[in-house]
């Protein structure tokens, strides 16, 4: 209640603009706002729309209601029409809902591309003081605004940023919810419903973590089930983020499939035969399955899978069994539900669902090798029993035993490994082991012919009970598949994991590399692996996992595991267990950065706090859970302890999910609490734990003992005394059984966050220590831009349109390729972070110095290359600037295309300076002097596009080259000096473009005329200088250009330009569009010399270039000087002219002439950096210029409000948001 009258009474809404249109007739009492703006131009532009649309209108109206009724209706259907305009069509978003998006985007600028998934209104703390506003949460932003008592709060928080989220009470702040970022600690309370709004913001940060982690951004899930009746103020988002909790709740409760979905669930109660009762709990119906969960947890579960449905049918109604519901199946099992609420629309979906159900006779010939894979027979049928053989009955496809393998390959058995290698002795010689192995046959019989066997059996208390008893080794295989889920995806994947090994085979990667180096290190002491037919087979399967999932492709450790599942399974069932392990049971443990592992690592810690807490101060201290508990969760034990003693763990495991290793690891530590508590170093801590572990014995095993590795630990001294796994198992679920899978996943997110934000800060540390010292920023600054330019790439995948960063990433390269940007993105850092602002002419240079990064040519830079480019222009002396400068405007970095424009020509590269360019691509030592010799060379003999293409591909597909980074480590250290004679001369095209830069690099500065006049003085110089050079090229050269040039060089000279009285050059004809100058330029010694030195040396023809410049002041040469007016007039708006500019040696031409020779080239024309260099340093005002130190840590934080919408708040304080 309190909330909503502040929210009436403090609406952020309820902010007067300062400018407003009303609308009041003379006798009324109050006034209606047409319209409001927050500065004078946007007002006066509502006020010129409505003079033309409306006001002429209210003339013919008769009476003021009239008028007042007509304003109203207009303006509210203008704004109607607004609203519909800008929301995008197909979206269902009705009510205020609506609005409250658009006011959203509008507050926080925030693109199209950013949707709204739901607001609340909530106070924010500043300090102790409550600022009540409005929460947006949105896809990738939380944002927070309001507006009390003239003082303005505005938050932007991206979800990526966020280290902590939990939901507390305190004294201070009442049942609030904290969100942290690195640099800030952010508080909400008073929510209307806390628990429906921070259930959304975990939401909303875990599919940012999951972001960072393998780059799937948030995309909207066409095919989730939306609601027929939208809510008003719910936006659909919303409801497929709800649906999508749901789902995965669902999958992960009963195994099922990554891609089931759940259609919906109604409560009801179902008859269970073997206690004789109808128990409570929620049906659940999906596309390809009927689920059932009892109120009661431990109750009953139960799996249907549809393709095991023969019918359905609504029974009669009673009394005692209202709205009856009867399921049968293929295995003669019956199931009786009832009390639903709607049970003919549930028949319905059903059967829909069962239409829709592949063909299931490929389903009835899974049974060749084994008895039955459909379901056997609950106890109602006593035949049952009877009918089930002895052997093991796993649930398996005889596929695998038909795999085509090559002559050289090994084929596999059709069955678990264990049953090949191992000599079975009849029970009756084993002893008392053998009878205790028959006493759980004989139970699980029993179980079986109570509950039903395989998928559709009821899983009780009872199963439980059986599963900590231990499996028998002739059932293992097949109840790891049921428990697990990973049968459903076998059967419904028939051949899959054939095709898989048909491609993997033969195929490289770095995946396939380091499988062959861990295959002999895979369970060498078990004799299954200690022949080519173990080997061959795990090879088999890790290879094949590889290829089907390569985000993971191979991880250390999941050798070890997958040699235990080929023990108890054939080849396709251990392949089908690696499935739901890595992709289901524990999600992320194997990828490149074992995120899953070190996710439950934290939880491990923190469980320990809780149930141990003398301990786990000690532990902290020592740092050993972090070294022990990664190699137990990442093997399941398998590599800790005996293997006969492991295999129980895993048991539990594919029954119980991670909660049964963190249950026996806390076991672990509390058993040797006393002995942990007096270790001096982690090593001494170690050794206790290894040694217990070590003495985990299976005194029930029938399988001759295995010598385990680490009983290495207990040499030299008394071994503890044995542990039963049996014993340990029943401790772990006596103290720590109160563990719940909706705990753990609660803990997991929170972990989640700050293991993911860890690594993303290790990322950031090793990117930027891989940066050389020379590049000349500090750490500081280097981490600042790092922050810059991660933002930029993440902006590019969730808002970008192609998508083209995000689809390249590939989490498995080094830290420094893992963040990389295209030439979009490129040019928007490069606007706002340059020293060399250039106006219009920015985002030109931005895609110059784009291409000179982007050396592979794959259309992205990374972090590294980035740096290097903004070092370019912001260290160094002025040699150095100038250096870059040059470089961007010669190829690679200036296309053939500009340059063509530039000078509106139909031709550009000769033969010649073609030829002459081809060098410059081994010139780019100024931004990457660390990169490898060998990769420059390849780049430099690469000849047309294929070569290009096949090095993209080779990119995407070949495992990273470490020798490659190795080398380019190598070469870092080696001074690599470019001289400036290492460069290359610039011809005249280059050089209009380096002119065009210049002009628009000047046009924002103080000292804007003086450094034009500047540069004219310098060019026209330079002009000279290049004409001058001409004489000196070889004739040989100029044979070679063939009959054109020889033409064109043979026609008449043009008559000499008029002058008025006093000498001065008068301007060019009307008709020359191109002949207008940039600045004033004054005729120096320099220019008399060149002149005296052209007078010197004739022997010339008179169509040669040197014959051209005439005695009398015609050193200004035709072509050059038109060039040069298209130089000076193609940069400069008409602004930027001031009335004393004068054209230079812009002689009066003929139109002809003009014509001719506005677009010509001058092949001959070069100049040479040395000679730009010397010219520039005539002008002091040049040298400051580029010598003025220009303070990047400015510019990086004007880029970081613009991104992250920062508003500062009315009252001066800076609000909190991420750094």
């Amino acid at each position: 209640l309190l909330v909503g009258t502040l929210d009436v009474v403090l609406d952020s809404s309820a902010r007067v603009a300062p400018y407003r249109i009303l609308h009041q007739t003379q006798d009324a009492q109050v006034y209606w706002t047409v319209a409001s703006g927050s500065s004078r131009k946007e007002i006066t532009k509502h006020w010129e729309w409505l003079e033309s649309n409306l006001l002429q209108t209210l003339s013919i109206f008769d009476s003021q209601e009239d008028i007042t009724t007509f304003v109203k209706g207009k303006i509210h259907g203008i704004i109607a029409e607004e609203n519909k305009n800008l929301q995008p069509q197909g979206d269902e978003d009705p009510g205020k809902f609506k609005e409250a998006e658009l006011k959203m985007r509008k507050q926080f600028g925030m693109p199209e591309g950013e949707k709204l998934v739901n607001y609340y209104s909530c106070s924010y703390w500043k300090g102790r003081v409550p600022r009540q506003g409005w929460l947006y949460l949105t896809v990738n932003h939380l944002c927070f605004y309001s507006f009390l008592l003239g003082k303005e709060v505005s938050l932007v928080v991206q979800w990526v940023d966020v280290t902590r989220l939990e939901k507390n009470a305190t004294l201070l702040f009442p049942e609030s919810i904290r969100v942290d970022t690195r640099d800030k600690e952010l508080f909400f309370s008073m929510f209307l419903n806390i628990g429906e709004t921070f259930k959304l913001m975990e939401q909303l940060a875990n599919l940012a973590m999951r972001q960072l982690l393998d780059s799937e951004g948030f995309l909207e899930d066409k095919a989730l089930p939306r609601p027929i009746r939208p809510h008003r103020n719910t936006s659909a988002l919303k409801r497929d983020l709800d649906a999508r909790a749901k789902n995965e709740c669902y999958r992960a409760t009963f195994r099922l499939p990554k891609d089931e979905r759940l259609d919906g669930h109604t409560s009801c109660t179902l008859w269970t035969p073997f206690n004789k009762l109808h128990n409570p709990g929620q049906m659940f119906i999906s596309n390809n399955y009927i689920c059932f969960a009892s109120k009661e947890e431990d109750a009953c579960h139960l799996i249907i899978p549809l393709r095991e449905v023969t019918i359905v049918e609504k029974a009669d109604s009673s009394s005692v069994l209202p709205s009856p519901l009867s399921i049968s199946t293929k295995s003669k099992m019956t199931f009786l539900f009832a009390n639903l609420k709607d049970r003919d629309f549930l028949v319905q979906r059903i059967s829909d669902f069962l239409q829709k159900t592949p063909s299931r006779q490929q389903m009835g010939s899974l049974g060749e090798r084994r008895a039955s894979t459909a379901d056997p027979a609950p106890g109602s049928f006593p035949g049952a029993s009877q009918e089930l053989p002895q052997g093991p009955i796993s649930p398996s496809s005889p596929l695998c035993g038909h795999l085509s393998f090559s002559a050289q390959e090994v084929p596999t058995a059709s069955q678990g490994l264990l049953k090949v290698f191992q000599r079975h002795l009849p029970m009756e010689d084993l002893g008392p082991k053998g009878a205790k192995e028959r006493a759980k046959e004989e139970a699980w019989d029993i179980h079986f012919f109570e509950y039903g066997r395989g998928m559709c059996m009821y899983r009780t208390a009872r199963t439980r009970q059986l599963v900590l008893k231990g499996i028998p080794e002739s059932l293992r295989g097949e109840l790891w598949l049921l428990f697990s889920g990973a049968w459903n995806e076998m059967v419904t994947h028939p051949g899959y994991y054939t095709e898989l090994v048909e491609k993997s085979r033969g195929r490289y990667s770095l995946a396939t590399e380091e499988i062959e180096r861990d295959l002999h290190r895979s369970m060498p002491e078990h004799p299954a692996f200690q022949n080519e037919l173990g080997i061959a087979a795990l090879r088999r399967v890790l290879t094949a996992y590889a290829f089907r999932n390569p985000t993971i492709g191979y991880c250390q450790a999941m050798n070890i595991v997958t040699s235990v599942l080929l023990l108890y399974g054939s080849e396709e069932e251990a392949f089908w267990l690696l499935v739901a392990l890595c992709e289901r049971m524990l999600p992320d443990y194997y990828n490149t950065r074992v995120v899953g592992a070190l996710v439950d690592q934290g939880i491990f810690e923190e469980l320990t706090r809780d149930f141990l807490p003398r301990l786990s101060e000690k532990m902290q201290d020592l740092g050993v859970i972090s070294s022990i508990s990664l190699s137990w969760f990442l093997t399941l034990f398998l590599s800790v302890m005996p293997f006969e003693s492991a295999v129980v763990i895993v048991d539990c495991f594919f029954y119980e999910g991670i909660k049964v290793i963190l249950q026996v690891a806390l076991a672990v530590l509390d058993a040797n609490m006393e002995q942990l508590l007096n270790c001096s170093d982690e090593g001494e801590a170690m050794t206790v734990l290894g040694r217990y572990l070590d003495n985990v014995v299976n005194k029930q095993s029938i399988s001759p003992p295995i010598p385990h590795l680490h009983a290495l630990l207990t040499s030299g001294d008394d071994p503890p005394a044995e542990v039963d796994i049996f014993d340990l198992l029943k401790v772990s679920y006596e103290k720590f059984s109160n563990l719940r899978a909706e705990d753990i996943e609660q803990m997991r997110f929170k972990q989640r966050l700050k293991v993911i934000q860890s690594l993303e800060d290790t990322a950031k540390r090793s990117v930027v220590r891989a940066i050389p010292v020379d590049i000349g920023f500090s750490v500081e600054e280097l981490e600042d831009l790092y922050v810059v330019f991660k933002a930029k790439h993440l902006a590019s995948q969730y808002w970008g349109s192609s998508r083209t960063a995000a689809n390249r990433r590939d989490p498995s390269l080094p830290s420094l390729e893992q963040y990389r940007i295209g030439a979009t993105e490129f040019r928007e850092l490069f606007a706002s972070l340059t020293p060399w602002a250039c106006g219009s002419h920015t985002p030109v240079l931005a895609g110059r110095m784009f291409r000179l990064l982007d050396q592979n040519k794959d259309l992205l830079i990374n972090f590294k290359e980035f740096v290097t480019g903004m070092s370019a222009m912001y260290h160094g002396d002025l040699t150095d600037k100038l250096k870059a400068l040059y470089k961007l405007h010669l190829p690679p970095a200036l296309t053939p295309e500009e340059a063509e424009s530039a000078l509106e020509a139909t031709s550009y590269f000769t033969e010649d300076s073609s030829s002459e360019a081809s060098p410059l691509t081994s010139d780019l030592d100024l931004f990457l002097p660390w990169e490898a010799q060998a990769l420059l060379q390849e780049e430099r003999e690469g000849s047309g596009n294929e070569d290009v293409q096949e090095k993209k591909e080779e990119k995407g597909t070949s495992p990273p080259d470490y020798q490659h980074y190795l080398c380019m480590w190598a070469k870092e250290k080696e001074a690599q000096k470019e001289t400036i004679k290492d460069l290359p001369k610039m011809n005249q095209e280059q050089f209009i473009e380096l002119c065009k830069t210049l002009y628009n690099m000047f046009s924002e500065d103080s000292r804007e005329q003086d450094l034009y006049h500047a540069i004219a003085t310098v060019a026209s110089l330079l002009l000279r200088i290049g004409e001058v050079g001409k004489k000196f090229s070889a004739p040989t050269g100029r044979k070679a250009r063939g009959k054109a040039h020889t033409a064109e060089e043979a026609q008449p000279l043009t008559p000499e330009p008029q002058r008025d009285s006093t000498g001065t050059p008068q301007p060019p004809a009307a008709g020359d569009a191109q002949g207008r100058a940039g600045g004033d330029i004054h005729l120096g010694k320099a220019t008399q010399e060149s002149q005296a030195v052209v007078e010197g040396g004739g022997g010339e023809g008179r169509g040669s270039p040197c014959q051209l410049l005439s005695d009398d002041d015609e050193a200004k040469d035709d072509v050059s000087v038109s060039s040069y007016s298209v130089v000076s007039t193609g940069s400069l708006q008409c602004e930027d002219l001031t009335d004393d500019t004068v054209l230079v040696g812009g002689e009066a031409r003929s139109p002809m002439a003009s014509s001719r020779t506005g677009g010509t080239v001058d092949a001959d024309w070069c100049i040479s950096f040395e000679q730009i260099l010397a010219s520039i340093l005539t002008e002091s005002v040049l040298v400051n210029f580029f010598e003025k130190k220009v303070d990047i840590g400015l510019k990086i934080r004007d880029q970081k409000k613009v991104e992250r919408q920062f508003s500062t708040a009315s009252d001066q304080e800076q609000p909190g948001a991420s750094g």
